[in-house]
């Protein structure tokens, strides 16, 4: 562990030194009509050019006149050839006046982003629009609490689903062990239920609206026509899919080659669950998506992989079965979390790097002090399993008659490391739930 905690130093010196700006929200690039313009006369449309292709969005933009009654036709659509381009409609033969337009996007990354701007047709006076083409959210505050909260109980979901990789590399004797299948089915139901909360939140947090608004229709069919939504339903298939396998991968006796192909659907259902998530957050605002997405999905799943065989060693060591010899599994565990680790510390790095919209911003926005924070928790995580891995080396089984008393010492070691480890565990977990709704340049 002390290569990993040298390696982090590097890779937290490396951001430091060469943090690059990327995109954060989706912004708007232009407008035509432009905001605070004069026009002769009355235009036919109003379309608003955007930093990524969101799609199109029903109900995104909306113009109204002095007395707030909407004077555009819709539906939003593409005027061109320009998918980051969209437009409505206006009514034919508008009054001289002013007008304000009202946007509200969903970006790649399931955030909210609205704002307003204003133009005048003929000669009179320009209503200006506060906080004209801003990107404040407006989401209101208890979904927006809620929506985290659901969130790291998803993480939390994965994590358990994680300890799979636990019980069938470092202990096979787990698969008849109810304990640690209930583990797995526990993430397996969180996973559900959180995806199902943040399909039914999605609605009210892009429109601002408060928990009341959970069940409009309306806004359950506008979470359905976006990229999140159907993405949010790909997770449900996909760890449905995984809890039927589950069961059948952990059966004893299996043939070597039915259990191959399970766990090869296995990897693969697992490996939708987290492209699920990485496809909706802060990794697809990156003008190079692929590399951001890629190392998500290496820094999630060896998050779960160790966290949840974390999990999955807490259980044993308090819980183990009738005269089983845990001194093979944590050994087995060490060397999977070893590779783990580095694989967490050199994908962080690389999202870092990629998502960080400059140096400044480590200490400068909310964003980059729950980076660092998070970077703290991880370091400390990697003090407390190096103690682990000493507890390891030393052996948990006695070398010789005699010997019982160092064995017992070692084993409370060792369990008091992991439950710390778990601890921590949570809490970046919880680092990286807020991560997911804060603005990296916020």
């Amino acid at each position: 562990m002390k290569r990993a905690l040298a390696l982090l130093a590097f890779l937290v010196g490396w951001l430091v030194l060469s943090a690059t700006p990327a995109s954060a929200h989706v912004e708007i690039v232009s407008s035509t009509p432009g905001d605070g313009a004069r026009l002769s006369a009355a235009p036919s449309l109003v379309s608003v050019t955007l930093s990524e292709n969101v799609g199109i969005q029903p109900g995104s933009i909306k113009v109204v006149d002095l007395a707030g009654t909407q004077v555009d036709t819709g539906p939003v659509f593409q005027p061109g050839d320009v998918a980051e381009q969209v437009a409505v409609h206006l009514r034919p033969n508008l009054p001289d006046a002013s007008y304000l337009v009202e946007y509200a996007f969903v970006s790649a990354d399931s955030h909210p982003v609205r704002g307003t701007f204003a133009f005048v047709v003929g000669a009179g006076p320009l209503v200006t629009s506060a906080g004209a083409v801003s990107a404040a959210t407006g989401t209101d505050t208890t979904v927006n609490t809620v929506s985290t909260v659901v969130r790291w109980f998803a993480y939390l979901g994965v994590v358990l689903l994680g300890g799979l990789a636990f019980v069938v590399v470092c202990r096979p004797g787990a698969r008849t062990d109810g304990r640690a299948r209930r583990l797995l089915r526990w993430g397996a139901g969180l996973v559900v239920v959180t995806t199902v909360a943040q399909f039914v939140l999605q609605g009210p947090y892009a429109a601002g609206r408060d928990l009341e608004a959970v069940f409009d229709t309306g806004l359950l069919a506008d979470t359905m026509r976006v990229a999140y939504g159907k993405l949010l339903l790909l997770r449900l298939v996909a760890v449905a899919a995984l809890a039927v396998l589950v069961p059948r991968l952990l059966r004893t006796g299996l043939p070597d080659r039915l259990r191959s192909r399970y766990e090869n659907l296995a990897m693969v259902t697992g490996f939708l669950v987290l492209l699920t998530f990485s496809a909706t957050g802060h990794p697809v605002t990156d003008p190079i998506m692929f590399v951001s997405v890629t190392a998500d999905l290496v820094h999630f799943g060896a998050i779960a992989i160790w966290a949840g065989g974390l999990v999955q060693l807490a259980l044993a060591l308090f819980r183990p079965g009738a005269d089983e010899d845990l001194a093979p599994v944590a050994t087995r565990f060490s060397r999977l979390a070893a590779g783990a680790v580095t694989a967490i510390a050199l994908s962080g790095a690389v999202l870092a790097l990629r998502i960080m919209p400059s140096l400044s911003s480590l200490w400068t926005t909310g964003f980059g002090v729950l980076v660092l924070a998070k970077i703290a928790g991880f370091a400390l995580l990697l003090v407390v399993a190096s103690r682990s891995r000493r507890v390891v080396r030393r052996g948990m089984t006695a070398p010789a008659e005699g010997a019982t008393k160092t064995v017992t010492t070692n084993l409370r070691r060792l369990r008091q490391a992991v439950v710390v480890e778990v601890v921590l565990s949570v809490v970046v977990l919880a680092l990286a739930a807020l991560l997911t709704v804060t603005p990296p340049g916020g």
